[in-house]
């Protein structure tokens, strides 16, 4: 009888600990999957400020031949 409490007891210790180990990974997995999107995100943001460099820097440039041709 004593034995069948101890296995019990030792299963269900098991479980538990099978529990916690279960959730740790899965914030494990939920942590990584949250730095990946917020690379993803960086990427995006970093390619549209280039963009908008690569805009801007254009219109700047045809701007001083515009005022070489302005005749007053």
């Amino acid at each position: 009888m004593l034995k069948a409490i101890q296995t019990k007891i030792l299963l269900a210790i098991l479980a538990v600990l099978m529990t916690i180990g279960g959730i740790l990974a899965y914030r494990r997995h939920e942590a990584a999957k949250a730095a990946l999107q917020r690379q993803q995100e960086y990427e995006r943001f970093r390619q549209r400020v280039e963009q908008d460099k690569k805009k801007h820097s254009s219109a700047a440039a045809n701007e001083g031949k515009t005022w070489q041709k302005y005749i007053p």
